[in-house]
């Protein structure tokens, strides 16, 4: 909302919603949680693309779901990013069920390690709510607490911004909070080099690009699939290897569906071409919307093609 992803009157509707519904504190995550069984019952169920800008990046949230019943909507969430943004809540009792054993903070920082999303960022959230409210030495028991944890996942806690926030008053989001003058910012040392900052958004900005193999076959797994009126079928999906463009012969696998693309858009834009880390949607001719699913893998049907596996290796 703060980057000027979603207007004031959006909000505004979305708040006389929450309180209609005795949930008024959960006005912000409205925006993400669009379904409306998602809505009554306060948590988010499937994966959200919300999209805004930095001074330096396009930046797609994906918002995952952090309730156990929905593990699996957040592997698929999570396969797609390219730095995760762990957030744990600071409240008394809050932080530890998260971190416990069966606690669903372990659960994602591991998740995502695992399937490849090597940067993180931790957002100390709800900081107002503290005892006493926007404690420092609250910040600092979870701050220690979740580095060893990640630690010992594999991430290196001296290359993750640790940063308090309090997404509901907007402290340490875009500008500095004067609420904590404690804190004297983020500082995260890798072998690309140092950065530092105040604020989330700083972090955000903090991230690496990965490298981006263009000169591999394109292989784009579908997200979803949408049927848009007056256009027709878009599946939408991350390019991870290789370019897509308009034109183009694709193939989806495993079903060996070919069909040419119209056009590639991303951020409402139309695209010459698509490159791995794209998170696009694509028109496709003369194929409906039934005989594509989440899953499938988009090839260049005239460069190397997606094919089934004899074997393969696993992460267990």
């Amino acid at each position: 909302y703060k980057c000027g992803g979603i207007d004031k009157r959006t909000i505004e509707k979305f708040e006389k919603e929450a309180q209609e519904m005795g949930k008024g504190s959960f006005k912000y995550a409205w925006v993400l949680d669009k379904l409306k069984a998602e809505r009554e019952r306060g948590i988010t169920i499937d994966i959200a693309l919300w999209k805004f800008e930095t001074s330096k990046y396009y930046v797609t949230i994906i918002d995952a779901p952090g309730h156990r019943d929905f593990i699996k909507n957040m592997i698929t969430g999570t396969s797609q990013a390219d730095c995760a943004v762990l957030i744990v809540a600071a409240g008394t009792g809050e932080f530890e069920a998260g971190i416990s054993k069966n606690g669903q903070t372990r659960e994602h920082a591991l998740l995502a390690f695992t399937l490849g999303v090597k940067q993180l960022i931790v957002g100390v959230n709800k900081m107002d709510s503290t005892e006493p409210p926007y404690s420092e030495s609250r910040f600092e028991e979870i701050k220690k607490e979740v580095s060893s944890y990640i630690k010992k996942i594999g991430y290196n806690p001296a290359a993750v911004a640790f940063v308090p926030i309090s997404g509901w008053h907007g402290d340490n989001m875009l500008e500095p909070s004067t609420k904590m003058p404690w804190f004297k910012g983020w500082n995260v040392e890798r072998k690309e080099g140092k950065a530092e900052g105040k604020c989330l958004i700083e972090a955000l900005d903090a991230i690496l690009p990965p490298a981006r193999p263009t000169d591999k076959a394109l292989r784009l797994p579908l997200q979803d699939v949408y049927k848009i009126g007056g256009i027709g079928t878009v599946p939408v999906g991350r390019v991870e290897t290789g370019v897509l463009k308009p034109g183009t012969i694709v193939v989806f696998a495993p079903a060996n569906i070919t069909t040419e693309v119209k056009s590639v858009e991303m951020h409402h834009e139309a695209l010459q071409e698509a490159v791995p880390g794209d998170n696009v949607g694509f028109n496709v001719k003369n194929v409906s919307v039934k005989e594509l699913r989440r899953g499938y893998v988009a090839g260049d049907s005239k460069n190397n093609p997606p094919r089934g596996a004899a074997d393969f290796t696993a992460q267990v």
